[in-house]
């Protein structure tokens, strides 16, 4: 019986050295790719004359240094209803913007991006977005009864195929809450989404008195919903041993010269609602 304590205790500290030698995984890193943040967005009450559109390359995961703005590019949009072209001016930190947009709803705008000899191009439609009616609180609508849940309420129009992508956003959060909508099951219903902060695991507190909230609702595509919802299976599944392997994910924004070398990211046009909440 010593003998065998001797053995096992050799094999436990052979097993204990070799956890405290450290392990290098070699990633292969992909070619930088163009990665193009073309969100306009026109909230009600506004002009939307306003509207900048950013550019910048992919990096290895692990690089953190790297200046991966993109300066030198030709950012267009045109209004291919009315042939309006708006120029996006180079600020020269990867910023691109026009003071002189015209937002028209429904209407089709095509984006143009001249990169290194190469040409950048999408599509989309300006979406139109109903108006959030109101902002309530209580205890009862989430998973937890101890902990305070938000419940934001608008009316989806009737007789239409709308998808809708919200975010709340609360000071001090690491992060936005996110929400995609499609109206398949409630259309011309009044819709609600709700909100609760009561995970331990992501170390959330929860809503609580005084707090300031700000919820945006926008209108989107059917096409820019397909994406955003896996772009939202990821953000929540990150460290999940049960979610999904994440893997690229496409947008809309093609390469017209060279194919293969398509851009990330996406080119969205939606009219948005804002609505600024103090829990109570």
């Amino acid at each position: 019986m010593k003998k065998f304590s001797n053995i096992f205790l050799l094999v436990f500290l052979v097993v204990l050295a070799s956890c405290e030698d450290p392990i290098s995984v070699d990633l292969n890193d992909a070619p930088p790719r163009l990665v193009i943040e073309a969100s306009i967005n026109w909230e009600k009450g506004t002009q939307g004359n306003e509207q900048s559109i950013k550019l910048s390359t992919s990096s290895p995961f692990f690089d953190t240094t790297t200046n991966t703005a993109v300066s030198g590019a030709q950012v267009t949009v045109l209004n291919e209803n009315t042939g309006a072209i708006f120029v996006f001016e180079d600020q020269n930190d990867g910023t691109y913007t026009t003071s002189t947009f015209v937002p028209v709803l429904n209407d089709s705008y095509a984006l143009e991006v001249l990169y290194e000899g190469e040409t950048y191009f999408a599509r989309e439609t300006f979406m139109p977005v109903a108006s959030i009616n109101r902002v309530e609180q209580g205890l009862e609508g989430g998973f937890d009864d101890d902990v305070i849940d938000l419940t934001v309420y608008f009316d989806d129009p009737a007789g239409e195929e709308n998808y809708y992508f919200s975010t709340l956003f609360r000071a001090g959060d690491p992060f936005v809450e996110l929400e995609s909508i499609s109206d398949e099951f409630i259309n011309g219903n009044e819709v609600f989404i709700i909100y609760e902060k009561d995970d331990e695991d992501d170390d959330l507190e929860p809503f609580l008195p005084g707090d300031e909230v700000q919820v945006e609702l926008l209108g989107i595509s059917q096409r820019y919903y397909n994406f955003v919802e896996l772009l939202i299976e990821q953000y929540y599944g990150g460290g999940d041993p049960f979610s999904s392997t994440p893997a690229e994910i496409r947008g809309n924004c093609s390469n017209l010269t060279n194919e293969a070398n398509y851009a990330f990211g996406y080119f969205r046009l939606s009219e948005l609602d804002v609505i600024t909440y103090t829990v109570e």
